[in-house]
């Protein structure tokens, strides 16, 4: 029975208030099911259904070391080593092997400061001309991180201020094991007798100082060498009371001791499951879902399922390549057996970084500036680790698990409670708060496939299984640009050349030929954008949309972004409502709902901090809707953004769309990274991972039923191959034929330029769905127009594609 005291106590710390110091001892005697039944609960209410891991190769740079744990089997004498450091080219041998298997982390583990006790120690390093092991550290992790991109997580032991800046640059993650700070161990007859640095206070100095440097820390318990349950809450609020004071603690391992033949605990009795248990799951009350909480996986081999229910979310490095040198009679487990053991107990295995997931989306703070392009490009939108090789914009093939997400070979088994709860109620047209569609963002598994199922069928009972497109041709009037948005390759400078070609302005003239062009091709709308050019005023649109009737009078104009509506109103001086009601007049039938990228001023501040804010672009949508244009709507993601951003936008647009109804689709447009100067500055992730652009879709198609009746995907950015992975997961539409795609082709874009009728219809039929041409607004064509007739037009000479061909030179 627990008593009504510890039964209170156990019942706040499940609803996410910790036992402060004096009520944590009382934890000491509480049974284990009901402790286990709370850490669970708070461990799956912090980190849903995901376990995590990180793919790792274990180098031990030395095996000497100045200590004499009486446990440990790693340290060794200089005669039982073949040389007292690995070589640099051995260490790379390691590095590059582990890169080649898909490693992410390089686990640099080796002895305390041997150089302090071992000759043989400061002769290696003297003819390298170093003087102490944590210098040769400093110069193979860097040489690991420049040779191979793999993140170090240095284990290098006690350290003082000046070396722990000095490894700053060079590794994403230290760590050190607090162990306990029993100090009664460190004495005669205890384990750490004769061991300088196992001594708690130095090791608590060294997790201070880290966190004054805001370097991430792993630490942890090693249980099971003598001490207490009394003595092992000490160490935990001992680390959490560092935590609370500086946040840098990423995980917590709670380690369970193992009898090492050939060491003086070589008879000693190991804990047993039970104690393992009670440590993790009271670790995970103290410390509530603020901290990662990880067991070894290859010391409890037969008993995964357990520890998960105890509170654990991670199972740290897992090696591929290298054995546990640590613990060399415990081999790791194959990662599909981890994979297979994680799922049978209700979990999904996770890839992560050798940072922790808050860390990775946190960069500036906790990771040295020279890293931080090196873990966003290895990082998703979760702050997990990117697992697949596909890029918007390039052209790349889908990899072999996204098979399995569309058409008949997508099987969907039982999703987990929370998942199918939040998807029927968004299937109904209730809205979801923000937190609901995050969670949606991290599905995996068969949570993923169920999300693309209901938006599938959402979309089915929407708008039927027609695939729409629209014949059009995009016009960018000039790429010179006042603004300087991070991850727009497109603008130039006045007079600049850069990467992908020479400033330009086009004249009204060239302006009209185009449409006339288009016009023959077959087009019912030209779309037309450009950058804000310091010469424009509102004269300058509206005279554009005049060449654009005066041409072709029956064309619709599809243009106009909010920016560039706020430029021309300003200008003339003029309200917005009264400059666009003139647009209107003069023959503009629609706005694109570009230049919303995240709507969200977070994330605004970072990747266009000039440019209008989130409200404004929502005002000057109010407000045409409220005149009589309609509009799209789009999405920009995948570069400093994460879901909590993705979320904020999403019900952002359904808000204005309950209250205008104006938009007519929603256009998720991911983040092409090739030349964006964000990117090329190291400031942003490759955009984002198929995973997270096909769940952008369906959610979408989710979080806007039943208000927004359309989502577009945007095949010169997904590429056809993800595009249909998309009508497959709520799209319903393959936008245009475009013609002149010039924006997402300045960017490092290779999807093309222009995607024919025939082209739109043979990839509609792939899937088995009618196709037909549509209207701007989603209306139908009549007569010639239609379908049929525009795969007859695929067949006449094709526009020309290349802006800068026709230009005034500016």
């Amino acid at each position: 029975m627990v008593d009504r005291e510890t039964d209170r106590l156990i019942d706040k710390a499940a609803g996410g208030c910790a036992p402060d110091r004096a009520a944590a001892f009382c934890l000491a005697d509480a049974p284990l099911e009901p402790l286990m039944r709370a850490a669970e609960n708070l461990t799956l209410a912090g980190f849903g259904r995901n376990v995590s891991y990180s793919r790792k190769v274990f180098i031990p740079l030395t095996e000497l070391c100045r200590n004499v744990c009486h446990y440990c089997t790693f340290a060794k004498a200089p005669r039982r080593v073949a040389s007292p450091y690995l070589s640099p080219a051995a260490v790379l041998d390691l590095a590059r092997a582990g890169r080649q298997a898909g490693c992410k982390e390089a686990l640099f583990t080796l002895g305390d400061q041997p150089e302090r006790r071992y000759a043989a120690a400061r002769q290696a390093l003297g003819s390298r001309g170093l003087g102490s092991t944590l210098e040769y550290l400093e110069q193979t992790a860097g040489l690991v991180l420049r040779e191979t991109g793999l993140l170090p997580h240095l284990n290098p032991g006690v350290m003082d201020r000046a070396q722990l800046e000095r490894l700053r640059p060079v590794a994403a993650s230290m760590g050190i094991m607090l162990e306990t700070v029993s100090e009664r161990l460190s004495q005669r007859g205890g384990p750490h007798f004769g061991s300088p640095d196992k001594w708690p206070a130095r090791r608590l100095e060294t997790l201070r100082l880290a966190g004054e440097l805001a370097i991430p820390f792993t630490s942890g318990l090693l249980i099971g060498i003598g001490e207490t349950r009394h003595e092992r809450i000490s160490a935990l609020l001992c680390l959490r009371e560092l935590h609370d004071e500086y946040g840098h603690l990423q995980e917590l391992i709670i380690q369970n001791f193992r009898a090492k033949p050939g060491t003086q605990m070589a008879h000693a009795p190991e804990p047993a499951l039970e104690e393992h248990l009670w440590t993790i799951a009271v670790a995970r009350l103290l410390f509530g879902t603020r901290l990662t909480v990880q067991a070894p996986p290859n010391l409890r081999a037969d008993d995964l399922e357990p520890l998960i229910r105890a509170g654990v979310n991670d199972w740290g490095g897992v090696s591929p390549v290298t054995t546990d040198h640590v613990n060399p009679e415990a081999p790791w487990p194959h990662l599909d057996d981890l994979a297979r053991q994680t799922e049978a107990a209700g979990r999904r295995l996770v890839e992560r970084l050798a940072l922790a997931a808050p860390y990775t989306l946190a960069p500036a703070r906790w990771v040295d500036a020279g890293l931080a392009s090196l873990v966003l490009r290895q990082s998703d939108g979760q702050g997990l680790a990117r697992t697949d090789d596909w890029y918007a914009g390039a052209a790349t093939a889908l990899p072999v698990a996204a098979t399995r997400w569309s058409g008949p070979a997508r099987r969907v088994a039982a999703a987990r409670n929370t998942v199918t709860t939040l998807l029927s109620a968004v299937q109904d047209g209730r809205e979801p708060d923000e937190a609901g569609i995050a969670m949606l963002f991290a599905c995996q598994g068969d949570d993923r496939l169920a999300v693309f199922e209901a938006a599938d069928q959402v979309r089915r009972s929407s708008v039927g299984d027609g695939v729409t497109y629209v014949v059009n041709r995009n016009i960018n009037y000039t790429n010179i640009c006042v603004h300087r948005c991070g991850f727009c390759a497109f603008s130039k400078g006045h007079s600049s050349r850069g990467l992908r070609g020479p400033a330009y302005d086009l004249d009204l003239e060239e302006v009209a030929r185009r449409t006339v062009e288009a016009a023959e091709f077959g087009a019912t709308e030209v779309c037309l954008q450009g950058g804000i050019h310091p010469t424009y005023t509102g004269d300058t649109y509206l005279n554009i949309v005049a060449a654009v009737k005066a041409a072709v009078p029956g064309m619709h104009v599809h243009a106009f972004s909010p920016l560039e509506i706020r430029h021309g109103a300003r200008t003339l001086g003029l309200s917005l409502e009264t400059y666009l009601a003139r647009l209107r007049r003069s023959g503009l039938s629609t706005l694109p709902g570009t230049a919303a990228e995240i709507l969200d001023d977070e994330v605004r501040a970072i990747i266009c901090p000039d440019k209008l804010l989130s409200e404004e672009w929502l005002e000057v949508m109010r407000i045409a809707h409220g005149v009589g244009l309609r509009s799209t709507a789009t999405i920009m993601f995948g570069h400093v953004d994460q879901p909590r951003h993705w979320a904020r936008h999403l019900l952002r647009i359904r808000k204005l769309q309950a209250e205008t109804g104006g938009f007519t689709e929603f256009v998720p447009l991911p983040f092409v990274h090739m030349e964006a100067p964000l990117w090329r500055r190291g400031r942003a992730r490759p955009g984002p991972t198929l995973s997270e652009a096909v769940l952008m879709h369906a959610i979408a198609r989710l979080s806007l039923h039943p208000l927004v009746p359309n989502v577009q995907t945007s095949w010169v950015k997904m590429g056809t191959e993800a595009a249909l992975l998309c009508l497959d997961a709520g799209a319903n539409d393959l936008g245009g034929t475009l013609m002149n795609e010039s924006i997402t082709r300045s960017a490092g874009g290779v999807n093309g330029q222009l995607l024919g009728p025939r082209e739109i219809e043979a990839l509609a039929h792939r899937i088995g769905r009618p196709v037909r041409q549509r209207t701007t607004l989603y209306g139908q064509l009549a007569g010639t127009a239609l379908c049929a007739a525009g795969v007859a037009r695929d067949e006449r000479p094709r526009p020309r594609v290349a802006p800068e061909q026709a230009v005034v030179a500016s």
